[in-house]
């Protein structure tokens, strides 16, 4: 069987002097970028750094809204009404969708960021906020969930362009779930480990949990993190795990 898979990571993630992650490598290794959109992370010319190194590159342009969080990284979670969190979207895809198009290139997808995307995979009514706002500015989107969560049944039941996804350096919950940060064993520092484990679960198509549960999953896409020690090391040894495995690795394509 032949398996085909997008490497997507959060890039962009830089503010002013303040520098978060290697994209200039992982631009090397990456075909989709989810671009921060200024509220957690990222500012107007960074984004621009990070659209043209894409855009050069042939790697797939995605937007990465989150909370309005600098301060914790869009990691706090927040309780906002409906009309005030579709219009946090909306601001976002904006202004990525007017960079993007400014610099000669085009937002393909999107994805959630940090607690939002958290929250919003335990919460369908949520996740359906959020995405009806997606689509109300771009119905062609392609909207990045993450596999067997609450957001893949709202895609499914919304018909929209979507794209299931895993995760290189998390480990998963039995109910498919990602454990929280704050628990040991939560992130993955191996690359040896991360490489070897993502090829099984795209071989296998299925989420493999840390007591071992397999969950089936519509597995399109990889999330590569760019903002620990290890990152680029891990996207190194998953992209070669997965090439000598004989998957193949394309930009990111939706499904309906």
């Amino acid at each position: 069987m032949t398996h085909l898979v997008d490497l997507n990571a959060d890039m962009g993630e830089s503010f002013g002097p303040w520098k978060m992650g290697d994209d200039a490598a992982l631009l090397n290794i990456v075909t989709s970028a989810n671009i921060a959109c200024g509220f957690h992370a990222g500012d107007p010319d960074v984004m621009a750094a990070t659209m043209r190194g894409a855009i050069k590159g042939n790697v797939g342009i995605g937007a990465h809204p989150g909370f309005a969080d600098l301060q914790d990284f869009g990691r706090r979670r927040m309780s906002l009404p409906a009309d005030k969190l579709q219009n946090l979207i909306r601001y976002q895809m904006g202004a990525a969708m007017g960079m993007a198009r400014g610099l000669g290139g085009k937002v393909r997808h999107l994805k959630l960021h940090g607690a939002l995307s958290n929250m919003s995979a335990e919460d369908a009514g949520l996740a359906r906020t959020c995405y009806e706002a997606v689509l109300s500015v771009d119905p062609d989107t392609i909207i990045m969930v993450q596999a067997t969560t609450a957001q893949e049944q709202v895609v499914r039941d919304l018909g929209c362009n979507w794209a299931g996804e895993i995760f290189a350096d998390r480990a998963y919950n039995d109910n498919g779930t990602l454990v929280d940060r704050s628990q040991p064993g939560a992130v993955i520092h191996d690359p040896e480990q991360a490489g070897q484990r993502i090829l099984n679960m795209v071989q296998e198509g299925a989420i493999i949990t840390t007591s071992g549960k397999r969950i089936a999953a519509s597995i399109d896409t990889i999330c590569l993190h760019g903002d620990t020690p290890t990152a680029v090391a891990i996207a190194h040894a998953v992209r070669e795990s997965l090439l000598s495995g004989g998957v193949s690795l394309a930009r990111l394509q939706g499904r309906r």
